[in-house]
């Protein structure tokens, strides 16, 4: 049985919220998604989220596994990324498994030819190496966030939705609006680095759990030291048990929310 099962309504103080607070209606929908596929950090985090009953995201570099891929010594070092194996036994558990690029390269800042290579590279690798995979029905979550219209005009002729930086995307929201359609979506997340990230990310879902409603996404990578930005594993698991006290919150992966 989930945890969630045993958790009463209690303060939410640390939150910033009250009982008054509490709608029946779904009005806050958030999603934490992680990127580039770190092994270690991504059956943790499956682990946590399977212990409230949720479905974890998790996207990753298509060739991060192959003694090619060009790792950045700093972010990447050796043997830290998982394989195809790793992600098919994720992914039989329910967890989101979806494209982060073919070799993460900032595509913005590579000839459009180049760029379209190395998607077609990676949707490619999907189709043979992950178990179930649907190119239409996949979300491609950009390397470093950064995007441009001629990639997302190239990739939504591909797959059902992309994501990349909210400052692209969004303006001066906070939050996505969330899709009345469910194909054809350009997803903004926010994402923080490179240092530790539980503070930020505290900040930013108090500010969206205050704010009249949406689809929050945030973009986070390793858990407690590998990576770009980490969150603690700790954090994670006590700020999911937090979350799913609220009502009119749901704690979604993007494929869920977007079928």
């Amino acid at each position: 049985m989930f945890r969630r099962n045993f958790i009463k309504l209690t303060s939410l103080a640390s939150l910033g919220l009250n009982s008054n607070s509490f709608v029946n209606d779904i009005s806050h929908y958030l999603t934490l998604t992680f990127d580039d596929g770190f092994k270690k950090s991504s059956y943790r985090t499956a682990d946590i989220f399977e212990n409230y009953g949720l479905k974890a995201s998790i996207n990753i570099i298509a060739s991060g596994h192959l003694k090619s891929f060009n790792r950045d010594p700093k972010w990447m070092p050796n043997h830290l990324l998982g394989n195809f194996n790793d992600w098919n036994k994720i992914k039989s558990k329910g967890h989101e498994i979806m494209p982060h690029s073919w070799e993460h390269l900032n595509l913005t800042k590579i000839s459009f030819n180049q760029a379209f290579e190395n998607i077609d590279k990676c949707l490619e690798s999907f189709k043979i190496n992950l178990d179930g995979f649907s190119e239409s029905d996949s979300v491609f979550h950009y390397p470093y966030n950064s995007s441009n219209y001629t990639l997302d005009e190239y990739l939504l002729n591909k797959v059902k939705a992309v994501r990349a930086g909210g400052w692209l995307y969004l303006k001066n929201k906070l939050s996505n609006e969330i899709p009345s359609k469910k194909n054809k979506l350009r997803i903004g997340a926010w994402s923080h680095g490179p240092g530790l990230c539980d503070d930020y990310i505290e900040k930013y879902i108090n500010d969206f759990l205050k704010s009249s409603g949406g689809w929050l996404v945030l973009n986070l990578h390793g858990l407690d030291s590998e990576g770009w930005g980490p969150i603690s594993s700790k954090y994670l698991d006590k700020l999911l048990f937090r979350l799913l006290k609220i009502d009119y919150l749901s704690i979604k992966t993007i494929g869920e929310i977007i079928v």
